[in-house]
């Protein structure tokens, strides 16, 4: 109640003669916050993070790279990085997730994949952190940590994390060759806002400079909404046509991007699976359970196709015998 009442002071100084109403708008898995005040002519966001969790100044600085790209973002009117508040433009309360539908999803991800493609225009190499390899490295350690260690109580014999380093290794391998850009790093149907001009771009301030692939498989193999492979594949041949005409450095040849893109979502899966384990037994966030056999549904699926992936398939069927593949949204 005091957090609130500081947030609520703080806005009653921004427009002294103003009346507004505060109303919860969205939680997201860290410790921010965010509050719809409505005025009698518009409504804002007001972000909460508190300063000793969350350092608001990563949000101010990719909210003006982005900004500055041409994309939608929401634009900055006030901050407290003191007290851990800032005063957001709304993009409303349509998230991608909520409106998808066999129908619009053509348009909706060429939206999502065209402002994709004018951030990663934008890029420069000293902006952001660089995904570097003891960061994907220290992403996928969260599988063995949270998911297997907590998850299936199981801890691992030093047979089997030998193999798993090995199997990390080919991955941070292959993510290391790609292309870098601007990544935002979790670009899916929960942090993408139906509005104009679309998407609505939110949740990027753990942005990096990495490889091409990895928002392209946040969006297209996301946590929270199955399609199909022959879907995803038309999709990805839309961006890389445009990507290709826009001058950004993806392979020439469909097939090797393709490789590049699953590679690269091995190292996504095996992160969120970690993560949704921690944000469980550590957070209480019980939620986040109910996402985990879609991502393992697609971790599988990758390691079942490629000879170098195999023993990380033949490690998970120890541990866990397969279950059929859930149907996830699967429009």
């Amino acid at each position: 109640m005091q957090r609130q009442q500081q947030l609520t002071t703080w806005l009653q100084s921004q427009f002294p003669s103003e009346i507004f109403n505060l109303t919860p708008a969205s939680a997201d898995a860290s410790f921010r916050r965010y509050f719809r005040a409505g005025y009698a002519d518009r409504t804002l966001i007001v972000m909460d993070a508190p300063p000793e969790h969350e350092d608001c100044r990563s949000f101010l600085h990719v909210a003006r790279l982005f900004e500055n790209a041409g994309v939608h973002v929401p634009h900055i009117y006030a901050k407290n990085l003191e007290q851990g508040f800032l005063l957001l433009s709304d993009l409303g309360n349509t998230t991608y997730l909520q409106a998808l539908t066999t129908e619009n999803a053509r348009t909706l991800y060429t939206d999502a994949t065209n402002a994709l493609i004018k951030i990663q225009l934008a890029s420069k190499e000293d902006e952001l952190p660089c995904y570097d390899e003891a960061l994907l490295l220290r992403e996928m350690r969260l599988f063995p940590e949270w998911y297997i260690n907590k998850h299936l109580n199981i801890t691992l014999t030093p047979a089997q994390n030998t193999k798993l380093e090995t199997v990390f290794a080919r991955i941070v391998a292959n993510n290391l060759s790609q292309p870098r850009v601007y990544v935002h790093r979790d670009y899916h149907s929960r942090n993408l806002m139906v509005t104009e001009p679309n998407p609505g771009i939110i949740d990027f301030q753990d942005a990096v400079y990495g490889p091409i692939s990895y928002d392209l498989v946040s969006l297209f193999k996301d946590a929270y909404i199955k399609w199909d492979e022959s879907q995803i594949i038309d999709h990805l041949i839309g961006y890389w046509q445009n990507a290709r005409r826009a001058g950004l450095p993806v392979h020439e040849d469909f097939g090797q991007f393709y490789w590049d893109f699953e590679w690269m979502g091995a190292q996504r899966h095996l992160k969120v699976l970690g993560i949704f384990a921690r944000l469980c037994y550590r957070d209480g966030k019980e939620g986040y359970l109910k996402d985990m056999p879609l991502v393992m549904s697609y971790l599988r699926a990758t390691a079942a196709r490629y000879v170098d992936l195999k023993p990380l398939l033949n490690l998970l069927n120890e541990l866990e015998p397969p279950l059929e593949a859930p149907t996830g949204y699967g429009f």
